[in-house]
């Protein structure tokens, strides 16, 4: 008899767990716990710490490659262009594909 008992508590212990699991989890969803200020204000001095740090992470990064981003000298490179570049000038102006600017006449209609 006692074998019997054993074994038939094991699944009354999982059905009375779930059921005050689904109690539990009602009651918190009717009554829940009122929002508290100190939970808000320890979200805002996160908030402002982390925005600290980021602007000290910005100010670090541009004070470190600042002169990468600095105008670049307007004097010419004395080499020249590239070997596999030929200058602007050099190159033949195309013809305007509508030289009066006008708008193009519509397509024809396609039959199916």
């Amino acid at each position: 008899m006692g074998d019997v008992l054993l074994a038939l508590s094991i699944p009354v212990l999982v059905f009375g767990g779930g059921i005050y699991a689904a109690c539990d989890c009602w009651w918190r969803r009717r009554h829940p716990a009122p929002p508290s200020p100190y939970t808000h204000r320890a979200a805002r001095l996160a908030e402002q710490d982390m925005l600290v740090l980021a602007a000290d992470i910005v100010d670090d990064a541009y004070a470190a490659l600042g002169p990468l981003y600095d105008a670049p000298a307007t004097t010419p490179c004395p080499a020249g262009p590239p070997a596999g570049l030929s200058p602007r000038s050099s190159r033949p102006s195309r013809p305007d594909a509508s030289p009066d600017r006008a708008p193009s006449p519509p397509a024809a209609a396609r039959r199916r």
